[in-house]
């Protein structure tokens, strides 16, 4: 079994910063793409930023020069530092990542359990 979880949410005011991380563990071979989503109260969940093994990076729009990605492989973690914050990045974030158990095992998609982050204006 493979287990993502998260960490570094909270309170902070707008302008502020956070950063965010999510370690990997079990059961891992490679992992390929990780990602972190976020999703507010009551809309959908939509993709953050993603960064592939190989460390290219993409983002969403809202979110451009003011978040950064990154990972390190030999720890299976990734990090999201969150600067310049709004009150519209409020918001549960979930961590993502495409993951092979083996060698030559298919990759399977896993989530971690989320972490709130909350923005006062």
């Amino acid at each position: 079994q493979v287990q993502l979880v998260e960490s570094g949410g909270g309170l902070v005011q707008a302008g502020g910063s956070l950063r965010l991380s999510c370690a990997a563990s079990g059961s891992i071979f490679s992992i390929n793409v990780m990602r972190w989503y976020r999703q507010a109260p009551g809309k959908q969940r939509d993709l953050v930023a993603a960064i592939t093994s190989g460390g290219s990076t993409n983002y969403a729009d809202s979110v451009k020069g003011r978040f950064t990605i990154s990972r390190d492989n030999a720890k299976n973690t990734v990090y999201l530092q969150m600067n310049s914050l709004k009150p519209e990045d409020t918001a549960v974030y979930y961590c993502n990542a495409d993951v092979s158990r083996t060698m030559t095992g298919p990759m399977y998609q896993y989530w971690g359990q989320g972490t709130q982050v909350t923005v006062s204006s």
